[in-house]
Formats: structure tokens, sequence, C-alpha cells
């Protein structure tokens, strides 16, 4: 068992007490009696009300059911809905327009568009690899995946082949092109670049003509002597690329004008994670999160490992020095701007108890991740986080703005607590629940002088759909959810509010995750999509992916996007509310089959590494062994819809009992070369994992809104129990 302090009338496991004593605090001026001093009556105040609209939205989800069973079917009356949904409080009055007032906004949020990359904080590694996703090499992340295709010889090899490595070329040089044209020629044509004795980029080309940059402005600097140099760095839209030179490289030899690459300023932010994408479930695991936290706030932070033959050691990156066209020095920033995201304020914990109860995880996030960033916002060192002394915390799975008016609250008595200026910790929004979708403009209004991003959990979003409608009938299989018609409204809606509330130039408007890592031809072919739909940022899973995703910001002037898109109608409420139900009858008995087999080896993949090993987002095969990226939003989706078609006597128990042991047997084979992995079907009565998947579908209905969290939790600590036992004897 954890030791624990008591301190005042909350009892802290000591591993927390210890970390903020030796390693959090020293160095930010506060004092440890302080912190929890002040902790606790930030507790005695604010864990009632966060208690009472954890009530509130049982309430209304109890009322919402017992209308659909009043109503039943798809074909009921939407008016009649929509005035239901006004009379109980659930749809707001409208409010009148107003502009959002964050200030001390750093550029990479205010006024950058760019990939955004979502990472958990409890893998140093991961961590470390995104926040120097800021630049990334457009050879390596066209090389290394199907963006370019494998046809006649172009094969991915181990040893480099030059037959791919010189369509990566073509495209790179394509791909300049596009973005900086020359005053003659083409990029393809230059045998060198040089800086002219006026500071102008020149380029010779082939057929003896010069040429220089149609937008001369776009030239920002260089690397190396003025007629040889090692480096040349451009502008397009607010992104630097970065042309590199070096006639004796092995790439570069074989190009005429020396390029061995091209990089790309690429996760101009990143999410570090402490929800979806991990698996905290005690004191120890969430201080070994809040430990990376610090060292990146720090700049401490560190690894080392294995690839290959080689040992790589990894830590924060420099910023970028070079020298302007005139000769001058100046810096790029050389990492990602770090936003931390807290989890939702429905997860209790007992690493902290107050008068014997639970506090609200997010209320140990606001004040750990806040603590923690003083080392940054207070500090004079080359590596900083924010330039502007602010701390950008993510806040997901608020339902309606009562609960965004408490976040912003919680925020201010942190500040108060940390003796921080007031609006320090700015707040991205996640819109992801419906009741935030449908009053997203009370939402911000809430949040106005903190709000830095506003976000569409396109996951989420759909398995709270699910759940909130859970009694108006049988929902459509998954891959029909995304052409729901609530889906286009929902993120129509997300940009078009943003900007009516004045976001651009203040505030990031983001879409959601590319979930597909191994496909990234068809993330180049369609994820431009979210930027001429107007958004600033949109997410992806990995710095090739952000790499890659970063040409769609130099095609698409999201200036010019979201123009046109404040021009459009308004999104009317009953387009959100729309539930995306299918007619009585609508699948036969092997479609019915099919989808129980998908959803169940969904769960069941992901649910074994999650409470066997602690891994809170992984790449799970799917029945047709495609990785996908899988986290607690698509297990919602998949529980849920289960859930609901047991519900609506679309299957019985019998059959996803069946499906369960059939899909048990397929995960333990896809996961047979991992020497950690335990698996389930030789005994699947004694497995935590299997029964926790077990429970996430049967008690779907039942879970307040319809949250894994609280199953994952208590399996997990059961997990973790049963092998402490087994170990002790």
């Amino acid at each position: 068992m954890t030791s624990r302090i008591k301190l005042g009338e909350l009892n802290v496991a000591s591993i927390l007490v210890d970390f903020l004593r030796d390693e959090a605090i020293p160095g930010t001026g506060m004092t440890e009696v302080e912190f929890w001093r002040g902790f606790e009556a930030l507790i005695r105040d604010l864990a009632p009300r966060n208690a009472a609209l954890l009530q509130h939205r049982d309430t209304l989800q109890a009322q919402i059911d017992r209308w659909h069973r009043e109503h039943p079917g798809p074909d009921f009356d939407r008016a009649q809905y929509r005035t239901f949904l006004e009379e109980i409080g659930y749809l707001e009055p409208p409010i009148e327009d107003f502009q959002i007032q964050t200030g001390e906004v750093d550029p990479e949020i205010a006024h950058i568009a760019a990939p955004q990359l979502v990472v958990p904080l409890d893998n140093a590694r991961y961590a470390l690899s995104a926040a120097n996703a800021r630049w990334g090499s457009l050879f390596d992340a066209l090389y290394g995946t199907d963006a370019i295709d494998e046809n006649n010889g172009a094969d991915r090899t181990s040893e480099y082949n030059p037959i791919r490595g010189a369509r990566v070329g073509r495209f790179a040089q394509d791909f300049l092109d596009r973005s900086f044209p020359l005053s003659a020629g083409f990029h393809s044509d230059a045998e060198a670049y040089l800086i002219s004795e006026g500071s102008a980029l020149t380029v010779r080309l082939a057929d003896g003509r010069t040429a220089t940059l149609r937008d001369t402005d776009a030239f920002r600097g260089y690397l190396g002597e003025r007629n040889a140099p090692g480096a040349i760095f451009l502008l397009h839209h607010g992104l630097h690329v970065e042309i590199r030179i070096d006639r004796d490289h092995p790439i570069g030899r074989h190009a005429s004008a020396g390029v061995y690459d091209v990089l790309l300023e690429s996760a101009v932010t990143t999410i570090q994670d402490c929800e979806d994408s991990v698996a905290a479930v005690d004191a120890g695991e969430k201080v070994g999160i809040y430990r990376n936290w610090l060292g990146l706030m720090t700049g401490t932070l560190r690894v080392s490992f294995r690839k290959g033959a080689a040992r790589i050691e990894r830590s924060l990156a420099p910023d970028r020095r070079l020298r302007a066209p005139t000769g001058e020095e100046i810096t790029l920033p050389g990492r990602s701007l770090m936003l931390v995201r807290h989890v939702g304020q429905h997860i209790l914990s007992n690493a902290v108890t107050w008068r014997g109860e639970p506090v609200p995880e997010t209320f140990l996030d606001a004040a750990i991740t806040a603590l923690i960033a003083m080392h940054d916002t207070q500090s004079s060192r080359e590596i900083k986080n924010s330039r502007f002394g602010s701390i950008y915390c993510v806040k997901p799975k608020m339902h309606g703005p009562a609960e965004v008016a408490l976040a912003d609250e919680l925020f201010s008595r942190v500040e108060s607590l940390l003796g921080l200026p007031r609006h320090t910790m700015k707040i991205g929004l996640m819109d992801e629940e419906r009741r935030t979708s449908l009053n997203l403009k009370h939402c911000l209004h809430a949040a106005r002088q903190r709000l830095v991003f506003i976000n569409t959990g396109f996951l989420d979003r759909t398995g709270d759909d699910i759940h909130t409608s859970m009694e108006a009938g049988p929902t459509l299989r998954k891959n029909d959810l995304r052409k729901a018609g609530w889906l286009d409204a929902y993120e129509r809606s997300n940009v078009e509010t943003g900007l009516r509330c004045g976001l651009a130039g203040r505030a990031q408007i983001g879409k959601g995750m590319w979930t597909q890592p191994d496909r990234m031809a068809a993330m180049l072919a369609t994820k431009i999509a979210h930027l001429r739909a107007g958004a600033s940022t949109s997410w992806v899973p990995s710095p090739t992916a952000a790499t890659l995703h970063a040409l769609h910001y130099h095609e698409v002037d999201v200036t010019d996007a979201q123009a046109r898109v404040a021009a459009l109608p308004s999104v009317a409420p009953e387009e959100l509310l729309e539930p995306a139900l299918a007619k009585a009858g609508a699948w036969r008995p092997d479609d019915v089959e099919h989808e129980l087999d998908s959803n169940i080896q969904s769960i069941l993949g992901y649910v074994v590494r999650w409470i066997d090993q602690g891994i809170g987002c992984s790449k799970v095969p799917n029945l047709d062994n495609e990785a996908l990226m899988e986290d607690r939003a698509t297990l919602r989706i998949s529980s849920q819809l289960l859930g609901n078609w047991l519900r609506h006597a679309v299957c019985t128990r019998e059959q996803i009992e069946a499906s369960m042991r059939r899909m048990a047997q397929i995960v333990d084979t896809q996961n047979a070369r991992d020497s950690a992995y335990v698996p389930m079907s030789s005994h699947p009565e004694s497995s935590t994992a299997f029964q926790a998947a077990r429970d996430l579908i049967f008690k779907a209905q039942a879970e307040p809104n319809g949250y894994t969290e609280a199953i994952l939790y208590r399996r997990r600590l059961e997990h973790k129990e049963n092998r402490r036992i087994a170990r002790t004897g």
C-alpha cells in the first residue's frame, strides 16, 4: 500500500508530497506549506460545485432518456425535441455577440497556422520527440512512408534506394516551385543557390541564366558563406522552410545544386497529454507524468535508448541561429510550443483525498502543472516554452458553459495560490460533448479572457451523441457514423462560432486527429480539407505526419479560407441535434455479426494493452490488420455502440459473448510477438482485461455520459494489485 501524509484535512500520497517538496516547488518561490494550504482551500470551495455539475449531467441525461422513451423511434418531432431541451436548460437561450479578450498569446497560437501534435506525457521519449518536431525532414517523411509509391523500383529498402530518392527529390522540388516560385526557370533547374551583394537570394540555372524568388521577401536568411551557403531559409504563409546544401553529402552529391534535404517548420504546437493517451491510475504513475512535464519546463528532460545498433540520446533541441540576408544574426524557435491537457472533471483521484473523499483529478492537474510551468515563466534560459510567460492548458470533456465557468474560476484560484498574474493560465477548450457544441458561443464567453484554442474532438463527440440519444433507437454502424448529418454541422459550427467570437489572430481553431498513422498518402490527399474549412490547426499522430501535413499549410492560405467561412450562413441547432439512427431492420444477420466482431476486436485490442501494460494510446490492428490509433475516445464509441445495439435488441448478449471469445483469439494472435503480452482467449474468466471489456459493453448505458475511465481505472488497479500479490506471494 502507498504511504500517505496528512496535511490539514487533506490526505496525500507520500510519493506526491515528496515530488512536490524535492523537485517541483524548489525554484518557484513557493513553499510546501503555502501550496498545500492553498490547495486545500481550493478543494473546499470548488469540489462541491464540481460534484453538483456532474450530478446535473446525470439529471439532464435522465430527462432526455425519459423523453425518448415517450417518443420512440427515429421519426420523433424535431421541433418538439428542441423545445424540450430548451425547457430543461440543456439548450441555452441566445446571448449577445462578443469578441474574446485573450492577451499575452505566443504567435505560434495567435498567428501561425500549422499542424499540432498530441503525445502521451507519460512517455519521455515521445514527449521529447514531439517537442522537437518543430522542424522535420521532408526527405525522410517522404522516403519512409507511402507518400511516395513503390512502383517501378522505388521500394522502401533498408539501404538507400536512389530510384526512390530521386522521386523524393522531385517531390521536394515541385513543392519549392509551388511555394517559392522563381522569376525564371524552376528549382529543378538550379545548379547553385547564392546570396548576392544586394542580399538577395540568387539561383544559378543549368542554362546559364540567373533567377531570384518572385517574392523576394520570402528569403529570410542562410548559414555558411554567401557564395556557398550550407542552408537557405525561406518563409511562406508564416512557416519557415530550410533548404540544406552539401555537395559532399551522399544525397547532395547527386543533386545538381547539392540539395540533400528540405526541412519544414512542422508541429509548431504540441499538446503534452495527461488525458486520453495515457493510463495513469495511481499516485506513482501520475508523478511520472508530472516529472516529465517538469523536465520539459526546466529543459532538463533527457532519454537514452537503442535504435537498431545505435544508442540515441535525446533532449530538447536548441533554438536555431542563422544570418539574415543583411548579415546580422537572427534566431528561430527550435521547439514546438507546448500545451498540457488535463483530465476531465469527472475523474476523481485517490492520490489526494479531502475529508476522506477523492478529489477531482483535474484540480490536481491545474495546480501542479501550473506550479511546474513557473520554472518556464520565471526563467531567463534560452530553452523556454512560452516567450510571453503564459501557461497553456487544454480542458477536455466539459459539458456546457457552467462547467467552462468553473474551469475559469479554478484557474483564477490556482493563479492566486501561486502568485501568478491573472489570466496567465490559458484555456484550450475541447468542443467534444454535445451540450458544449450546442452552446459553444456561451462556452467561449465563459472563457473569453483565457481562450486560446477550440478543437473538434469528433471521436468523443460521437461517443457522447450515442450515449445522449441511447433511448432514441439503434445507432448506425460505426463506419456510417462519419456520414451522419450532425457531424458536418458540428465541424462547420465550431469554425463559424470561433470566427464570429474573434478567435482569428488570438486563438487556434482546430480539427481532429488523423487516426491511420501508416496511411500518409491518404492523409496528404484528404486532410487539406480541414484547412479549406477554416481550421488554423489540425491534429496529427506523429512528427512524420506533422511534416507531411505542413505541406497543406503552404497550399492553403488559412486567413483567406477563414474569411470565406465567416461569410457562410450560421449552423442551426436542429442540424447539431439530428441523431444518427437507423431504421428498424436495417441490417442482415451477417451485417450485425461483422459489426460486433469489428467493434469487439477493437475494444479488446485496446483494452488489453491498457489494463495489462498501462498503454493509454497505441496502434491497434483492426480485423484487416491495418493499424489504427486507438484511445479512450475511440473506445467510448465502440462500447457505446454495442451497448446501444444491445439495448434495442439489434443483437443479444449471447452474440456479444460469442464474438468476444472469437475476437480474443484474433487479438492474441496479433500480439503474439509481444513478449510482455498475456493471452486472453485461454482464460477469459480470469483475464482482468477481458472482464474490463465485458464491463465496458454490458454497462455502457449505466456509465455516466458513456465514459470509460471508471471501469478502466478500477480494472487496471485490480490488475496491478494481482501482480503485487503474485510477486510477494
